[in-house]
């Protein structure tokens, strides 16, 4: 029962996650950061079995850190995701990690950008993406009211209407996101809008 979601604008990736930490009807925690940052210019949004997307995810940070001290050069983001996508592929065929993934970033030469990535290590660059249940609510509003070169205030105006669905339609109580967004200047945390 989680809920990722994430929007590319004008020069600027916006990444979204709830904070709740749960299994079945069980909510272990309400104050997990599932939106990680991979370095100074991605990061990624989890969803799926608690223990597979923390351990991922932090696999993945650290091996493109170990990339970046090898090769003395980050990866771009349609490289890390491409690097993310093969290690999903290798682990379906030996212990697969039940995690779906946002990976966003901005690059100087290509701007902001946004990857979508499944349990069964399918990517897609795409405009705007959600894993969980609450796909049904908000992929409906993002295909009406996303546009390209959206500004931030737009970006964020978007995110509250999807955030608000989520809380009037959604079975499960989801009172708290983690928000943040990367672009030229790095990655940083936002308030969630209200």
């Amino acid at each position: 029962m989680e809920c990722t979601l994430a929007l590319v604008g004008d020069g600027y990736t916006l990444v979204a996650a709830d904070r709740n930490a749960a299994r079945s009807i069980i909510c272990f925690k309400k104050d997990e950061d599932k939106v990680k940052l991979l370095d100074s210019h991605k990061l990624v949004g989890s969803s799926g079995a608690q223990a597979d997307t923390v351990c991922f995810t932090e696999y993945v940070q650290k091996n493109m850190a170990l990339y970046e001290i090898t090769n003395g050069i980050k990866l771009s983001t349609p490289a890390a995701a491409s690097f993310v996508r093969n290690e999903l592929a290798v682990a379906l065929r030996k212990g697969p990690y039940q995690t779906n993934l946002l990976l966003g970033g901005f690059d100087e030469t290509m701007g902001a950008s946004l990857y979508y990535l499944d349990y069964l290590a399918s990517s897609n660059k795409v405009n705007y993406g959600c894993h969980g249940h609450v796909s049904s609510f908000v992929l409906s509003i993002f295909d009406r009211e996303w546009k390209p070169n959206m500004t931030e205030a737009e970006g964020l105006q978007l995110l509250k209407q999807c955030i608000g669905e989520i809380q009037l339609r959604f079975l499960v109580h989801m009172p708290v996101f983690t928000v943040k967004i990367v672009d030229k200047d790095g990655v940083r945390v936002l308030e969630q809008p209200k």
